[in-house]
């Protein structure tokens, strides 16, 4: 990693924000320095699911203070992460583009099971090395994630969508404590829990271990009081809920190693964390070190190293689907000399037009009729380790768009998406229609504004009269939504008579 010898990772919770930096050594990486500022922007949503403007203000202040530390870094160098809130917030774009104002990096939303992704890897790099499996339990302001693994590798995620800044503010929205408010969150917990009790019960792993601050200060608590000897109990919770019963208002609560800013959201962390317990039959859970902010960096090192979470996910989707693996190369490498001939030095963002062709035809296993939508429709909903739904939108856009009416997608594409991308990808998919090598010789390639040409062998052509016909609907196809196509070495029939065309 000679490029840099720092990288920063920012986590923008419900409840926290995090800003973690570490030093690069190797394939290693050592805490520098870490950030935190309680913004509780999860307390922010109305009812609507719309963020208001006091935890957006507080927000965009935490962002700048992150920005002044982050100013010297390179934009490879920070990657920052949205969570729950931002994936449900209405308004969450209109934000967006104010924090990244505020951080001086763009900000990544991601879904919940690669949430739970990077908290594993976060956690387990934390934790002593062991072959048995254990279950990672997460409470964060808006959303718990929930993960079982053995080393290094998790094996099962899921993310349900409670936790403790929206669970205090659903069940004690007025800060009493009382045994039917605990009685409600608790149940209502449950009740979520239902959905994937069977896969993380506890025949599924050995030991379970919280991560975040929700389960640090309940541990902290727990023990500092002796309602504990060691980690998180069910009679420990058991305890701690009198005690916040008995103060009946969170605003009279004391209690030894509480934070002021940890106590506002500790009703909802308390009633998720007994009904976790309660329903998975954990008797005791330790507390890791490790958390996502953690995660992130470890995943932005394996990128560097060639161990990009990425890939393996889209060799998996390959396998799942049954891609013609041949194929796929064949079109990958046949599309990115294309587009780096069309873009030259301003080919940015290739590794998406190779994630594209090679998941191009995962469509073909729901249905062939259609199955570019189908592959689109996939890769935009699915649950992909390591990529973010940003990622997953481009990439699914450039499989929406890779085969038939140009003109019918239109309205269903962004604005900014790389037509030349697009171009390529269509010209290696109708070039490698018959799933052989034998591909044309391209003599040139250049792009232009709405402009693309192209030189090919024309004893090629002449050799590949169905390609000929199929370029020649293609290049009308570009026409009518504005392009203008040139293709020379293509030829016309006229009365059975082949003429070269001369565009």
């Amino acid at each position: 990693m000679a490029e840099y010898t720092t990288i920063a990772a920012v986590d923008l919770g419900s409840n926290s924000f995090h800003c973690q930096i570490a030093r690069v050594d190797g394939e290693q990486t050592y805490p520098l320095d870490g950030l935190r500022e309680a913004v509780r922007l999860g307390a922010g949503l109305d009812d609507d699911k719309v963020l208001d403007e006091a935890s957006q203000a507080r927000a965009i202040a935490a962002l700048q203070r992150f920005g002044e530390r982050l100013r010297s870094f390179q934009p490879n160098d920070v990657r920052a992460l949205g969570t729950n809130t931002l994936r449900v917030a209405k308004n969450a774009a209109a934000f967006l583009k104010k924090a990244e104002a505020a951080l001086g990096f763009p900000i990544e939303v991601i879904a919940g099971r690669e949430e739970a992704r990077l908290i594993y890897l976060g956690v387990s790099h934390s934790l002593p090395v062991s072959d048995e499996p254990r279950l990672v339990v997460d409470i964060g302001g808006g959303s718990t994630e929930f993960i079982v693994g053995e080393g290094y590798k998790p094996q099962r995620l899921d993310s349900l969508y409670m936790g403790c800044v929206s669970f205090t503010r659903r069940y004690f929205r007025d800060g009493e404590l009382t045994k039917g408010a605990f009685k409600k969150a608790e149940l209502a917990a449950r009740a979520e829990l239902q959905h994937i009790v069977a896969g993380f019960s506890r025949r599924n792993w050995k030991y379970a271990v919280g991560s975040s601050g929700t389960a640090r200060a309940l541990a902290q608590v727990l023990q500092l009081n002796g309602y504990s000897e060691s980690g998180i109990t069910p009679g420990g919770l058991a305890l701690l809920r009198a005690h916040l019963m008995k103060a009946g208002d969170l605003s009279l609560v004391s209690i030894a190693g509480l934070r002021d800013d940890r106590a506002s959201v500790l009703p909802g962390g308390l009633a998720i964390m007994a009904a976790v317990l309660d329903e998975l039959n954990i008797e005791q859970m330790t507390v890791a070190d490790g958390a996502m902010r953690e995660g992130i960096i470890l995943d932005m090192l394996g990128r560097t190293h060639h161990h990009d979470a990425r890939d393996a996910t889209v060799t998996r989707f390959m396998q799942r689907y049954h891609v013609d693996l041949p194929q796929a190369k064949r079109v990958g490498q046949l599309a990115m000399n294309l587009y780096e001939r069309f873009a030259g030095a301003d080919a940015r963002g290739a590794q998406y037009l190779t994630w594209a062709a090679q998941l191009h035809e995962i469509g073909i296993s729901v249905a062939y009729s259609s199955y570019h939508r189908h592959a689109a429709y996939i890769v935009a909903n699915a649950d992909m380790p390591g990529f973010t739904r940003e990622e997953q939108h481009r990439i699914a856009q450039l499989l929406l768009a890779h085969r038939r009416s140009l003109k019918k997608i239109l309205p269903e594409l962004d604005a900014s998406i790389d037509w030349r991308m697009v171009f390529a990808l269509r010209l290696a998919v109708l070039f490698c229609q018959r799933r052989t090598s034998s591909n044309p010789r391209v003599e040139s390639a250049r792009s232009g504004e709405n402009k693309f040409r192209l030189a090919i062998d024309p004893a090629w052509v002449l050799r590949n009269p169905l390609t000929n016909t199929v370029l020649r609907e293609e290049i009308r196809e570009w026409e009518k939504i504005g392009f203008d196509v040139k293709i020379s070495g293509l030829y016309e029939v006229d009365d059975g008579a082949e003429v070269e065309a001369r565009d």
